[in-house]
Order: C-alpha cells, then structure tokens, then sequence
C-alpha cells in the first residue's frame, strides 16, 4: 500500500555526533530518505560536523535550514534529529522558531547521556582506576573506528562528548528549555512559540543468545555502564533522558544505531525502523506540518 508522506514543509534528518556519510558500511539515515520520498516527502540530510558542540552544530544546521527554504520556496521546515541531531535541531528552533514546524527527537540526549557522564571520567585522569579507565575509553574508540575507520578518539571528540553529559546537556537546557518534560519520564509541551515538539525512543531488547551485530554488541556493552536507567537505555541514551514534548514511545525494541535503520532491519515486535518514520511523517501531516 502506498503510504502517504506528504508533509507541508520539508523535512531535514539531522545526524548526531560521529555521524558520518556511512555508519558501519551503510549509508546514514539507511531507506529512511528513500522510503519518505517515495510516500511523498520533500527529504534532506544536512552533514554538521561529526564532532563539535551543541550551539555549533546548531548554528551550522540554521544555514542549511536557510538553503532549504530557499531552495524549495517552503517557509519552514520538519527537522527530524537522531541523538545529539535532536539538540542541535532544538537549537535551531529555540533560535529561529519562525523557520521551523516541528522538532522530532529520536534517541536524543535530552537530560545527557550517563554513558557520556562515565567515559568523561574515564578521560579525565584520576578520575577512574586505570584499568577501567583504559577498558572503557579502548572501547569506544574501538565503536567509533567502526562507524568510520577514519575516525579517532581526538581532542576535539573529547569536547563533544563533554557537551552531552548530564553536566553539559543541563547547561544546554537552561538555555534553551522549549518541549522539556517538567516533571522526569513525562512528556514536555508538545507546542512552544509555534513549534510542535515529538520524540520516540528504544530501550535494548533482551538478548537472544544468538550473535549479534558489531555495532548491537557495542550498545550492549555500553549499557553496563548505566546506573539510573540500568536495563532502561539503547546503549547511549536512557530511555526517560530521552523524552522530549509529546513523547510517542521510549521503549521501542532497539538499540541506539537501529534507531536510523542501519541494513534495513526489522524491530523485534515486527516494526521496521523505516516505518516508523513513514508513520510520523502521516503524523506531521495530519497535522497541517
């Protein structure tokens, strides 16, 4: 069946921090931008930075917000944001409201991630036992190297990371609080200054015993490192920390990396990661967005 994906306004999937043209030998946003155009979306991946800060890679996506509208003639856009995507696209609509219809965070750090809270002591000397600290730090380089064999634990990523910790997400919300839940697990206003605000989520499956995926085994070897929303995150971000405006579901079966459809797999309770995109843009459009 044709799926009808005809949103007034444009929508921009905003990657987040590492994202790269390709995540582990797939390309970002995998059938997700094809699948909505074929419903009828009007689609675009602006590329921020793979490492920078919140307000940065926000500033760089209200340029390309820019180039869209002028390009398509539309007077303001979807953005659609996975991980620290859903900050930056925050930004931009806490910025520029006038500019933007709707905020989607998907898997986003909206309270920070705990992970982020813990390889920041890792990095930081002292701060750990050496053992742990070199078991931790050795395991994300190794997860970033896969996403991009390029890619490199640098200085600069180090920055980065610091801004999606709790410490550094909260200095980001007391700036731009627009669609927080006041209440923690809740759901935020789903409309601020014109702006509709949605956020959707996965919690880890159970494991089956069967081999997982590099990048799965990944995500489950990062959970261990949860304490407040232990068993209650994808690998990276908690599932409550995650909420933002009206919050559609934060316990979908799937890890982080699922979450932009890498490989076109299908969630454990039968919903391809693809659909859930198509879904939200019928959402989207139902709604005069």
């Amino acid at each position: 069946m044709q799926r009808n994906a005809t949103t007034q306004f444009p929508i921009l999937l905003v990657h987040g921090l590492f994202g790269f043209d390709r995540i582990g030998g797939f390309e970002l946003f995998h059938g997700i931008k094809q699948a909505l155009r074929a419903g009828g979306a009007r689609v675009f991946i602006p590329y921020l930075s793979a490492t920078h800060c919140n307000e940065a890679r926000g500033e760089q996506l209200l340029a390309q917000i820019d180039r869209v509208l002028a390009g398509t003639g539309a007077a303001r856009v979807n953005l659609i944001g996975h991980s620290q995507g859903a900050l930056a696209a925050r930004y931009a609509a806490a910025l520029a409201p006038e500019k933007v219809a709707s905020v989607t965070s998907v898997s986003g750090p909206n309270q920070g991630s705990e992970l982020a809270d813990f390889l920041r002591k890792a990095l930081t000397p002292g701060r750990l036992p050496g053992h742990v600290a070199r078991g931790v730090a050795t395991l994300f380089a190794d997860f970033i190297s896969l996403l991009d064999g390029q890619a490199q634990l640098s200085p600069t990523a180090v920055a980065a990371l610091a801004t999606l910790t709790t410490e550094g997400v909260g200095a980001f919300n007391d700036k731009y609080p627009q669609g927080l839940p006041k209440h923690w697990g809740g759901n935020g206003p789903d409309r601020v200054n014109g702006v509709r605000y949605y956020s959707w989520s996965g919690t880890l499956p159970e494991a089956t015993g069967e081999a997982s995926e590099p990048l799965q085994a990944f995500c489950r070897a990062f959970s261990g490192y949860f304490i407040t929303e232990a068993e209650q995150n994808d690998g990276l971000v908690g599932r409550f920390s995650s909420h933002l405006g009206k919050v559609i579901r934060s316990d979908y079966p799937m890890d982080h990396i699922e979450s932009i459809n890498p490989g076109g797999t299908t969630l454990r309770k039968g919903t391809a990661p693809t659909e859930l995109y198509l879904r939200h843009a019928e959402r989207l459009r139902k709604a005069g967005l």
